[in-house]
C-alpha cells in the first residue's frame, strides 16, 4: 500500500488530534511517517501577537522550542506504535509549498493532513493549507477531520 507518509502539523489542537490516527494508519499500511513543521519567517507586521514583541532571535528560539515539541509527539506515538519515523522543520512563509517540496524530495507517497488548523484571523489570513496542499498536490493526500 503506503510506504512513506508525510504528517505535517502546524501545533494546533485539530492538528494533535490526528497524529495518533496517521500513525496507526501508516503502521497498517507498512509505511514510515516523516513528521513535518513549517516555521512563518519573522515579520515587524504580523498576525502572531507573539511576534510583535519578539527579536528575529528570541522569536526564533522559539518557534524552534514549539516546533520540537510537536515533532516530538510524533516521534513519542510513532516508538509507542512501532513505526519508523523521521522528522523535518522548515521555515518558509508558504507552507503548503514545503509540504509539498519536502514529500516530493523524500519520495512520500501520501500526505495526512487536518482538515483545518489555525481558525479565525489567523486561518483567514493565512487561508487553508490543506486546501492548498489538496489543490496544488500530484501526492494523494489523506484528509482527517
Amino acid at each position: 500500500m503506503f510506504k512513506h507518509i508525510l504528517l505535517p502539523t502546524d501545533g494546533s489542537a485539530i492538528s494533535t488530534a490526528i497524529v495518533r490516527n496517521c500513525v496507526a494508519f501508516a503502521k497498517a499500511s507498512g509505511a514510515m511517517v516523516t513528521g513535518l513543521h513549517v516555521i512563518p519567517e519573522f515579520h515587524v507586521l504580523t498576525y502572531q501577537t507573539e511576534m510583535l514583541e519578539a527579536t528575529a532571535e528570541q522569536y526564533r528560539q522559539d518557534s524552534t522550542a514549539h516546533a520540537k515539541l510537536y515533532l516530538e509527539e510524533i516521534e513519542q506515538i510513532a516508538r509507542e506504535l512501532g513505526v519508523q519515523f523521521t522528522t523535518v522543520l522548515r521555515t518558509d512563509n508558504q507552507p503548503y509549498e514545503v509540504i509539498i517540496e519536502v514529500a516530493r524530495e523524500l519520495g512520500c507517497d501520501l500526505i495526512c493532513m487536518a482538515s483545518h488548523g489555525r481558525s479565525g484571523i489567523k486561518g483567514m489570513l493565512l487561508g487553508s493549507v490543506t486546501q492548498k496542499v489538496l489543490t496544488h498536490s500530484q501526492i494523494p493526500v489523506l484528509v482527517f477531520r
